[in-house]
């Protein structure tokens, strides 16, 4: 066998070599962002479940907040229906709002908030949404490194011909960012 053969197939050999290696490591990368969205999907549910209980709570001392704790069931129910990860995400962030405004809602409520049911079940949501922004955190690390890896040379060839695509980054929307306005009116 003449050695410029030997030569193109050992070339050949490490392409392909390679071709495998990085196509394996996209495919860790995108099951492990999948596994981070999961990781978020679980905490953002148990929030979801939480809050039927927190509202039934309130609803004994605050008759009269029909308005916020119908807000805070809309938003739960939203999250609920919500098919994909990006409404889960956006729903997400109603439910932060309207239950910021349910905490802010109880401070006008003494008895309330001594209320042993009501003070475990906002401890339980403190917990479940300090686990949702931990998880997130981790969840647009894993995406960074993922869509870094798509789109960096020679990695973003192997992903062309394969059809991977990037993953979106977990983001507060505007509505997410403004400062929730409780009114007692």
């Amino acid at each position: 066998m003449p050695i410029w053969l030997i030569i193109i197939l050992v070339i050949l050999v490490l392409v392909l070599l390679w071709f495998v290696g990085t196509y394996n490591s996209l495919v860790g990368l995108r099951n492990k962002v999948k596994d981070q969205w999961a990781q978020i999907d679980v905490q953002l549910k148990r929030r979801a479940d939480l809050i039927p209980n927190l509202v039934e709570t309130v609803k004994g001392y605050a008759k009269h907040e029909k308005k916020t704790l119908e807000d805070v069931i809309k938003a739960r129910n939203s999250f609920v229906a919500a098919k994909t990860p990006e409404e889960e995400m956006k729903a997400a962030g109603d439910i932060e709002k309207t239950v910021s405004k349910l905490f802010a809602l109880s401070e006008s409520y003494p008895d309330l908030k001594a209320n042993e049911n009501f003070l475990s079940l906002q401890n339980d949501l403190k917990d479940c949404e300090d686990k949702i922004s931990m998880m997130r955190q981790f969840y647009n690390d894993v995406v960074m490194k993922y869509n870094t890896k798509i789109e960096t040379i020679p990695s973003n060839f192997v992903a062309s011909i394969c059809h991977f695509t990037q993953q979106a980054f977990f983001e507060a929307t505007e509505k997410e960012k403004e400062v929730p306005t409780v009114s007692f009116e």
